[in-house]
């Protein structure tokens, strides 16, 4: 979230990806750039500070020079279902290291959002089905982009068993609900943003609160500056079945005791 979650994951995550033995990182830049959207230049400094992918959401061309970035960089993700016209993918196989096959996919939801988007379930559905854990790749993660917590929650059961992971994003405060569904499939309903907590969900609290208080704007919003707490989703997964053997929630600096999984 904006210029103190940038500067959170270029100082910190080379050392706690080190400490975590983090085969694989993906990073949700969603609104790494002012607050809306994310810039080419920005994307090519959360991937130098060690991100494997960097995934979008519903404001991912905000930024308009993204239309383009999105096609040359294939470690930038958009969400599936965004729209039939939209440029880049929203799901693709990298290699993590040592040689593993991971799928990567995001879809956004339709609960409470400002747009009509196509159906996150299908979207996902077909995915899945193309790229079988303990097949093709051998572990998958999906990042359901939205705001009902519901919607996320039952995103998790439709994957549980045929992705690694599920991991919300979008409305940026962590939940408490870190888990390993029956299936095998670990999920977190929002894995929380990395930014400024002494905020209003990483803005600058004067104009939000103005706006809640007078039903009036006086200004755009502005992320907030002061220190990140890095926040994020720890998992471990088997390299044969691809189903998680460990789920824990990440919690680093800022406002927040300091925490590594373990």
């Amino acid at each position: 979230m904006g210029r103190a979650g940038r500067r959170a994951i270029v100082e910190r995550l080379a050392d706690l990806r080190a400490a975590w033995k983090a085969d694989f990182v993906i990073v949700n830049a969603e609104n790494a750039t002012s607050g809306a959207g994310l810039s080419v230049d920005h994307a090519k400094t959360l991937l130098d500070a060690g991100a494997d992918v960097l995934t979008l959401g519903d404001h991912a061309f905000d930024q308009k020079d993204m239309l383009q970035g999105v096609e040359r960089e294939a470690r930038i993700l958009r969400p599936l279902n965004f729209s039939k016209a939209a440029p880049g993918k929203g799901a693709r196989v990298f290699e993590a290291r040592g040689g593993r096959k991971v799928l990567v996919a995001q879809v956004l939801g339709q609960v409470f959002m400002k747009r009509a988007f196509d159906d996150p379930f299908s979207a996902i559905d077909a995915v899945l089905r193309a790229h079988p854990l303990g097949g093709l790749v051998q572990a998958s993660v999906v990042d359901i982009h939205c705001e009902a917590t519901s919607e996320k929650m039952a995103m998790g059961h439709y994957c549980d068993g045929r992705a690694s992971v599920v991991v919300g994003t979008h409305t940026h405060v962590p939940t408490a609900d870190a888990m390993i569904l029956p299936g095998g499939t670990a999920y977190m309903t929002d894995a929380g943003m990395c930014g400024d907590y002494n905020s209003v969900i990483g803005m600058d609290k004067a104009e939000p609160m103005r706006r809640f208080l007078t039903g009036m704007g006086k200004g755009r919003f502005q992320p907030a500056m002061g220190e990140a707490t890095l926040s994020g989703f720890f998992v471990e997964t088997d390299d044969r079945t691809g189903k998680a053997v460990r789920a824990e929630p990440v919690r680093d600096g800022g406002q927040l005791a300091p925490a590594a999984p373990g």
